[in-house]
């Protein structure tokens, strides 16, 4: 594929002026504005190193239909035909009726190449700079918050993972060292279909003996490939290989290997995507893939960044990237988050990157309606905690900053024992080495000032997020495997909300980009 040009003439069969007032949103504002969004040479710089061949195709077709294919949430095919029929793609695109579509391979590529460049996030970064220069977008303050992605691929157990990972090294192995490998297994099979190996399931022993058996293959190969040097995706296979050797799996008191109980807590779900992984929204809403992290400005609902992690990932692991650059734009700016951003470290870390944040503490846990920590009083100054029956204890710290108030002594005759504790040996509260930005937290989400604010603000997220999730390819379902890859189409997906959000503002291009109106 190479770069077209967009031809200067108007053609007659303009779809742009067949439709007229039927044409509205995003569609319109692409049809206005698409070529100053996506110049001729727009992704000239994903060319430099392919000089030959005939223009063809131009850079703002191609984008556009990368940025409509995901607002609409269709595959490949499905996208470059509905350019070849569709008069609202036609005009948004700036082609004639009747214009004839590429290859759906096209897509593909210009993913690739976008993956590989210095701006993979172009069309995301491009609709925020448009949002920027109209003057809608503000620096006061930003909301950030994730949702989950679902991944592209089945969730195997232990033993589908074993096998498929040792066919994988096999088809990948340079003739010579995948001969060696299968010469040091020992089980009856070539590995060469997919899906579980024949077993009786619902034979106890017969299970355990292919287990034992899949993993002593496993270990034959790695012993065998101990050493070599591999191409990367030699290399690739065999990372995965030892990853699920170990995972799940243990050595028993007789020398068998035995899957283990219970669930590693950085456990590969999928020798197909790697880096998927389980995660959880809340204690019940459990789900497999990654989680996409977004951060809005709230006054003009535009998405300014996003950015995937594998589903495990703490929500504020994310926060670095999401909010690189944003403390030179503003003096101290305003971040809101929900819960999941409140812990003390974050709150800490947050303060030293020159944020404020505006989070809720996480609820401390009430057991079966007994007192929780917030029933006692902490004073950090003195320093003590004073319990609900009225008894003071001294803070003990340690090395790291946590302390402990061991109230054991005062516990043993104490009237309000049983709303307190159930421990033999008497309540003790903790204090976090970050207590007193916890303190100070919770006695400013307790002003109704504070709270007015937050609920006119943090919610606009939700909101955002629905607009990406609403359609499930690209948005809550992922089409691809791998993070990386996920990442383009969120990226993608932010880009088309984000225009269609600047068409309801009223944002056009006139000798630079401005908001219609007064």
């Amino acid at each position: 594929m190479a770069i077209g040009r967009q031809p200067s003439q108007v053609r007659f069969e303009d779809p742009v002026g067949l439709l007229g007032d039927r044409l509205k949103g995003i569609y319109r504002l692409l049809a206005e504005d698409g070529a100053v969004l996506f110049g001729d040479d727009y992704f000239a710089d994903l060319y430099t190193r392919s000089r030959k061949g005939r223009p063809t195709i131009p850079a703002r077709v191609v984008a556009t239909v990368m940025v409509l294919q995901s607002y609409e949430g269709l595959s490949d095919t499905d996208a470059v035909e509905r350019l070849g029929r569709d008069l609202g793609w036609q005009a948004a695109a700036g082609v004639h009726i009747g214009y004839e579509s590429f290859h759906s391979t096209v897509l593909v590529g210009m993913r690739n190449r976008l993956r590989a460049s210095e701006r993979p996030k172009r069309l995301l970064e491009d609709t925020v700079a448009a949002a920027r220069e109209s003057g809608v977008m503000g620096t006061r303050a930003r909301v950030v918050d994730s949702t989950a992605i679902f991944d592209a691929v089945a969730t195997q157990d232990t033993v589908t993972q074993l096998r498929s990972a040792i066919r994988r090294v096999l088809g990948v192995l340079r003739p010579e060292w995948s001969a060696k490998a299968r010469a040091v297994l020992r089980r009856d099979d070539d590995y060469a279909t997919p899906g579980k190996p024949p077993c009786d399931w619902d034979d106890r022993a017969t299970k355990e003996e292919l287990v034992d058996a899949l993993v002593r293959d496993t270990l034959a190969v790695l012993d065998v490939l101990d050493g070599v040097e591999l191409t990367a995706s030699e290399a690739d296979a065999v990372e995965v290989l030892a990853v699920v050797a170990g995972q799940d799996v243990d050595r028993d008191d007789d020398g068998r290997f035995k899957i283990v109980q219970g669930v590693a807590r950085d456990r590969m779900i999928s020798t197909v995507d790697p880096e998927a992984r389980h995660g959880h929204k809340s204690r019940n809403r459990r789900f497999d893939g990654y989680k996409g992290h977004i951060v809005i400005d709230p006054d003009s609902e535009i998405i300014e960044d996003v950015t995937v992690t594998p589903a495990n990932a703490a929500d504020q692991d994310a926060l670095g990237d999401l909010l690189a650059g944003l403390a030179e734009v503003a003096d101290k700016p305003v971040v809101f988050a929900d819960c999941a951003y409140g812990a003390g470290q974050t709150r800490h870390d947050m303060a030293e990157a020159g944020f404020d944040l505006r989070a809720k503490v996480p609820p401390t846990v009430r057991r079966e309606g007994r007192y929780s920590k917030d029933d006692f009083g902490i004073d950090l100054d003195a320093p003590a905690v004073t319990c609900p029956a009225g008894q003071t204890v001294t803070i003990k710290y340690g090395k790291d900053g946590s302390g402990r108030a061991d109230f054991s002594s005062h516990c043993g005759g104490c009237p309000r024992r049983g709303a307190c504790t159930t421990a033999a040996a008497g309540r003790v509260v903790t204090i976090h080495p970050h207590e007193r930005l916890l303190q100070a937290a919770k006695a400013a989400q307790a002003d109704p000032g504070w709270q007015a604010e937050y609920r006119g603000t943090r919610p606009k997220v939700e909101r955002k997020i629905a607009h990406i999730t609403f359609r499930q390819h690209g948005g809550r379902r992922a089409r691809t495997r791998g993070a990386v890859r996920v990442m383009t189409d969120l990226v993608t997906r932010a880009a088309a909300v984000n225009l269609g959000r600047l068409a309801t503002l009223g944002v056009t291009y006139d000798a630079g980009w401005q908001r219609a109106g007064p």
